[in-house]
């Protein structure tokens, strides 16, 4: 049996399921477009490499994930942020130019 674009496929669902709900506290008030928008725009440079490149494919989240994660922690750590938990949560309204309401 030839594994296809299942492989693929597989691994953007576990980045995607994972990521989503990990870090789904840091996009409280990100509008709804531009997350499906992101998340688009991965799924669709995984899957047109694939057809040039075939399951080096692969490598691509991986490789895109890791800087963005590793900015991530150290965006929170020089800001006061929690990393997992986006607390104190006012603070990081204020950082995000999002309102916050008491």
């Amino acid at each position: 049996m030839t594994l296809g674009i299942e492989l693929e496929l597989t691994e953007l669902l576990l980045i995607q399921t994972i990521f989503i709900s990990v870090f789904a506290k840091f996009e409280i008030e990100t509008p709804l477009f531009k997350k499906l928008l992101k998340w688009f725009f991965f799924d669709t440079i995984t899957i047109g490499l694939y057809f040039l490149i075939g399951h080096w494919a692969i490598i691509f989240p991986i490789v895109g994930l890791v800087p963005g994660t590793i900015y991530h922690f150290h965006w929170c750590k020089k800001n006061g942020i929690h990393p997992f938990k986006a607390t104190p949560k006012k603070k990081y309204y204020e950082l995000r130019k999002w309102k916050w309401q008491e």
